[in-house]
């Protein structure tokens, strides 16, 4: 079944997935997050600035998921794929202790007209559904989004 996602990034991450230069998006943690496994192919992924508005979709196109993480698979991840990811050498240094991640290929990337939600908690990736999705299913059913 394919789902529908909203990931909040910072705005430097989120200007360079829409101008092409990130093609993959990452997220590590400490603990399994609710997305961990919920994340297919060909899931809708809407994407937000960090206090500010969805201004962005893309799908899914690849999904890795990471377990038993350290720091020395952190630096191979780190080095196989920044080129696509583009994180600093500050969010690797916050990353080296989680012991969970997952990548995600990005595809058909598009800009849309921003959108203001209403979002109040420190969530950076939420699993959209019926009763939470923010309005943003409201678009896909418009064929907006």
């Amino acid at each position: 079944m394919r789902r529908v996602h909203l990931a909040i990034l910072k705005r430097a991450y989120l200007e360079a997935i829409l101008d092409g230069r990130k093609r993959v998006e990452s997220r590590f943690g400490r603990t399994m997050r609710a997305y961990f496994d919920q994340v297919s192919p060909a899931d809708k992924v809407f994407l937000k600035v960090s206090s500010g508005p969805v201004c962005g979709e893309a799908i899914i196109e690849d999904v890795r998921n990471f377990c038993e993480l350290g720091p020395g698979r952190i630096q191979e991840l780190r080095e196989q794929y920044n080129h696509l990811i583009l994180g600093s050498q500050e969010y690797w240094v916050s990353k080296k202790n989680c012991k969970f991640g997952i990548l995600l290929w990005l595809k058909e990337v598009r800009e849309i007209e921003p959108i203001s939600i209403i979002k109040r908690d420190w969530r950076s990736w939420v699993v959209l559904t019926e009763r939470e999705n923010f309005g943003l299913f409201r678009l896909i059913s418009q064929g907006q989004g």
